[in-house]
């Protein structure tokens, strides 16, 4: 393991993943969105058995955004799979990276929809108030995980840009300003 680490740190370096103006647009809707739901999660008190399901859900959702944020500039994606592909490379099978890389993909979305089912079950009682930012956050995950497995037809497709407007944006952004705009509609019905 200590070799496919070293490998992979001599091919990566920490620095700004998305330097560009967009970059940053995407990091400050990331932490709006994680504010805005800190925020309605601190306004959200009581005995109430489903007001504290759904303040633990928006808690969730903070770290998730504020985690994500964080990751647009340090570009930690890109660590993982250059360290997938360093142990690919020194286990002789990168050669076969195609077939890893598609039952990851297959892996990932079958655990997405176990977790999505787990998460209906946990989220029963809230599901009407919370459902549609569950679909942003599913949103961006489908989008990290599809940029983490990093097939080059897929970059070279999310890098295109139509009308000044590159594909990766439309991509990535609506998951996040899902989230942001329901917890602010949220807050606003609660009354804050």
């Amino acid at each position: 393991m200590s070799t496919t680490l070293t490998c992979a740190f001599a091919q990566w370096r920490p620095g700004l993943g998305d330097n560009t103006p967009m970059g940053w647009v995407t990091v400050l809707v990331y932490l709006l969105a994680a504010l805005a739901a800190g925020d309605l999660a601190r306004q959200l008190t009581g005995p109430d058995q489903l007001v504290r399901r759904e303040r633990r859900f928006w808690i969730v959702v903070t770290g998730l955004m504020l985690a994500l944020a964080l990751n647009k500039q340090l570009d930690l994606q890109s660590l993982l799979t250059m360290i997938a592909r360093c142990h690919a490379q020194l286990s002789g099978w990168y050669d076969k990276r195609r077939l890893v890389q598609e039952g990851f993909i297959v892996g990932v979305a079958l655990g997405g929809l176990v977790a999505l089912g787990g998460l209906t079950f946990l989220l029963r009682g809230i599901l009407g108030r919370v459902w549609v930012a569950l679909a942003g956050l599913c949103f961006v995950c489908v989008f990290v995980v599809v940029r983490a497995a990093s097939f080059h037809h897929v970059d070279v497709l999310l890098g295109v840009a139509v009308g000044g407007i590159r594909l990766n944006w439309l991509f990535e952004l609506p998951g996040p300003i899902l989230v942001g705009l329901i917890a602010l509609r949220r807050r606003v019905s609660q009354g804050g």
